[in-house]
């Protein structure tokens, strides 16, 4: 079987000698026109450290892929950091950055005709991005995690990202010093890496491993790390067996795959970000998923890990004591994880854990089976007459699993900031944040510096907060997001007004403000849709396209036209 039969279109159809001209002219060899092409994405850019060495690690990959006999190709897309744009405007370009990096993947793989993809990836939007883009274009190829940033300190305090976000509440309550609140900023974040706790970009990584589709200790190893570099280097050795054995995202991307990766993300307790994307992943390779599998999973398996934001240790403690390999041995050995599964080393889960430890009493990070952090899963999905579509709870155990009083009202996160400053949250409050959903954002930002902010504050434990738009995975306390219907599209939460009384019950998953049926009806008929928060560009497209969030925010959502282009587009097969 030829290694190369997509780029062989350019590189042997003599009625495409521009096109030949143009690579020769790259600087490719005219000898190696008839190896295979490999793809190696980047999302490096400067300015923020879970991208900033990508770029580096990709020149690795190139180094590792070339000497396989194989032509690597280096390109680059784009990532938003979601570190920087929280708590902002910017931070509305975030989600959206997700469907920008699979389209230009895809757009750029799918021109080029590349014979494989390696997809070196680091922040929150990152790895989603590059799996639903291989997902869609189905050709061998493999997602290299950035790794993970060392945790900081200062005073003897450990820090990470999040402690800048509750450093700024105990600011706002008096309870910290400049001088301290300053000299947690600057050493929060030491050097390149994605967030270093069990936030969005660590779960997704540890999913991605869950899924077969990055090498075993992808996820867990630091970013600096000697072991990093080997990974990439080594990279080439499997996308050359990939070739050869035509071994393909869908052969591995299967419905047991994704209940794999369900499994390891809420015994580790990972963001509810995993939510949406991972039904997006599902979707771009034809699997279906919804809320009601992640709810299944979470009814009989147990939240174990002892990981911030919750909890205590960072990504770098799980490495040190045998990265997400050992969880998931132990998980094998419990009988939680499929083994039987393929991954992109061409070897089961199984076979890839052969030799690997299981996790023992010697470390208090991961809890036994006898001794959990919660009996059941963190990731609940509530549902009732403030989100009857659906809505996603993350439930550690640590704040109850119920919540009642009366409803505090904003409609957007910089009013919720102002609030916070001005003293309008009380203790017993239902804080609602609205018309922050996918469409209403747009973008359907992230919570996290409001909720940090209420927990630097002291009100974490006394408050809980509801919302259409979405938390980090470096958000904790009693919160419930994606909210559907949201706000926007005239969702029961567009209608709550201050005082109106709210119960949340993740025991028995339901959240109702009681408000009856009459009163709601008079109050919908008074609604009216609020002006759109974009007028242009990428952000109005997104607005006209994307689906809710229990569809997992997807914007391709005529089904039928989508299966008729991929059957009609040769780049696509």
């Amino acid at each position: 079987m030829a290694l190369n039969k997509f780029s062989s279109i350019y590189t042997k159809d003599d009625s495409l000698p521009a096109s030949q001209a143009m690579l020769i002219g790259s600087g490719i060899p005219e000898a190696d026109l008839r190896k295979p092409f490999v793809g190696i994405v980047s999302t490096g850019f400067e300015g923020n450290t879970c991208n900033m060495h990508l770029n580096d690690l990709a020149d690795v990959v190139k180094e590792g892929v070339q000497a396989q006999d194989l032509v690597g190709l280096r390109f680059n897309t784009i990532g938003v950091s979601d570190g920087i744009t929280n708590g902002n405007a910017g931070m509305r370009y975030s989600l959206v950055s997700r469907e920008i990096i699979a389209d230009s993947i895809e757009a750029m793989a799918g021109a080029h005709y590349y014979d494989a993809l390696a997809c070196v990836v680091g922040c929150d939007k990152n790895m989603p991005g590059a799996l639903i883009a291989m997902a869609r274009l189905n050709r061998p190829g493999m997602m290299v995690y950035g790794g993970t940033i060392k945790g900081g300190n200062f005073k003897g305090q450990k820090l990470n990202i999040v402690s800048c976000f509750e450093a700024y509440g105990q600011k706002l309550n008096g309870n910290i010093s400049d001088e301290d609140y300053r000299g947690i900023i600057r050493n929060a974040c030491p050097g390149p890496g994605a967030c270093g706790g069990m936030y969005t970009a660590n779960t997704m990584a540890s999913a991605a491993e869950a899924l077969g589709m990055s090498l075993p200790y992808s996820s867990s190893l630091v970013a600096v790390s000697e072991e990093k570099r080997a990974e990439c280097l080594h990279t080439g050795e499997y996308l050359r067996n990939l070739l050869e054995k035509d071994i393909k995202p869908r052969d591995i991307l299967t419905r047991e795959a994704f209940e794999n990766a369900m499994v390891l993300i809420t015994v580790l307790g990972g963001s509810t970000n995993a939510v949406i994307h991972l039904i997006a992943i599902a979707h771009a390779a034809g699997v279906s998923l919804t809320l009601e599998d992640f709810q299944a999973v979470s009814d009989r398996v147990a939240f174990r890990a002892d990981l911030k934001p919750s909890g205590k240790y960072l990504m770098e403690d799980l490495s040190a004591v045998g990265g997400i390999p050992a969880v998931m041995k132990t998980l094998l050995n419990e009988g939680l994880l499929n083994g039987d599964l393929l991954t992109v080393t061409g070897n089961t889960i199984a076979q890839n854990l052969e030799n690997v430890q299981p996790l023992g009493e010697e470390q208090d990070l991961l809890r036994p089976l006898s001794n959990p952090m919660k009996p059941d899963g963190h990731i609940q999905v509530l549902y009732g007459n403030l989100a009857t579509k659906g809505a996603v709870a993350k439930i550690t155990g640590k704040e109850g699993t119920r919540f009642e009083g009366p409803a505090v009202v904003f409609n957007s996160e910089e009013e919720l900031n102002e609030g916070i400053t001005l003293g309008k949250i009380q203790p017993g409050h239902v804080v609602v944040i609205r018309y922050v959903g996918p469409k209403g954002g747009p973008g359907m930002p992230e919570m996290l510096k409001p909720t940090s902010a209420i927990i630097g504050a002291g009100l974490g434990d006394k408050v809980a907060l509801i919302t259409d738009g979405r938390f980090s995975g470096g958000t904790h306390g009693f919160v419930i997001g994606h909210v559907c219907p949201e706000a926007y599209e005239g969702g029961t939460i567009a209608l709550v007004e201050d005082g109106d009384w709210i119960v949340l019950d993740a025991a028995n998953n339901t959240m109702n403000v009681q408000v009856s049926e009459a009163e709601l009806t008079v109050r919908r008929e008074n609604w009216k849709r609020p002006k759109p928060n974009a007028s242009q560009g990428v952000l109005l497209k997104y607005l006209r396209t994307v689906s809710d969030a229990s569809h997992g925010c997807i914007t391709d959502l005529q089904e039928e036209a989508y299966v008729n282009a991929r059957e009609t587009s040769p780049h696509l097969a």
